[in-house]
């Protein structure tokens, strides 16, 4: 049973940094896709950035540019770095893992040309979440 546990959440104002950090129980980030998304209470949870595997890294379009997703492999530890934050940017940030072996990468998570990118599916283990509260 993988465990993952997201940290470095907190209250910033517009314009301020985070460096948001998720710890792994066990050696995962050679082989899951891992993701960050994040979701606002009351709708669904957006994906935000991925990293697969092999270093493949893919943005939505409304964070590129200021979300950079980056892991230890040897800390067994993904990050998001929070640039530029924006009011809009407040929300739970979750990290996610889904393992390769679970689907092919014509339907990878972390393919932006998939299909599957930015949705939930495939994504087995999921953090308990860490609160980002931007204020103008």
């Amino acid at each position: 049973q993988v465990q993952l546990v997201e940290s470095g959440g907190g209250s910033v104002q517009a314009g301020g940094s985070l460096r948001l950090s998720c710890a792994a129980s066990g050696s995962i980030y050679s082989s899951y896709c891992m993701a960050w998304f994040r979701q606002v209470s009351g709708t669904e949870r957006e994906g935000g950035a991925t990293i697969e595997s092999n270093g493949v890294i893919v943005y939505a379009d409304s964070v590129k540019g200021r979300f950079t997703i980056s892991k230890d492999n040897a800390k067994n530890t993904l990050y998001l770095q929070i640039n530029s934050l924006k009011p809009e940017d407040s929300a739970m940030y979750y990290c996610a893992a889904a393992a390769r072996y679970t689907f092919t990468w014509a339907r990878s998570p972390c393919n932006a040309r998939s299909g599957y990118w930015g949705q939930e599916t495939h994504y087995t283990y999921w953090g308990q979440g860490t609160q980002v509260t931007v204020s103008t």
